[in-house]
This record gives structure tokens, sequence and C-alpha cells, in this order.
């Protein structure tokens, strides 16, 4: 991997961490007024996965594997 495309992907890393960030704010404001939709809660929940996911694949291309 090149050194620009490792770049790319840690800009990338940190724009989903905080998109992660900012849906878990989202949700706790919802379900704590109260007056948050049941269903726009569970699709802001299933955003917050594919991001995790997402994270999760940046997160292994970027550590280098290490044969025992």
């Amino acid at each position: 991997m090149s050194e620009e495309d490792e770049e790319a992907l840690r800009a990338e890393l940190v724009a989903l961490r905080q998109e992660h960030r900012d849906l878990d704010g989202a949700i706790a404001a919802l379900e704590t007024s109260g007056s948050g939709d049941n269903l726009q809660i569970k699709r802001l929940k299933k955003r917050k996965l594919v991001l995790k996911d997402r994270i999760s694949h940046i997160e292994d291309r970027l550590t280098p594997d290490i044969i025992a």
C-alpha cells in the first residue's frame, strides 16, 4: 500500500469515527427527549453499525499482518 493510500485511509477513518460519535449523540438525544421516532432511531442505529463495520475494515487494512 502506498503512503498516499494509507494517508487517505487514515483521513477516512478519522471522518468515520467522528460521524460514529455524532450518531451516538443524536441517538441519545432522540431517546432521552421522548420525541424520537422509533423508525428514525432504528435507521440511525443501523447507520452506526455500518460505520463500525467500515471502521473495522479500514483498521484491518492499516494494521500489518504479523506472522508469529
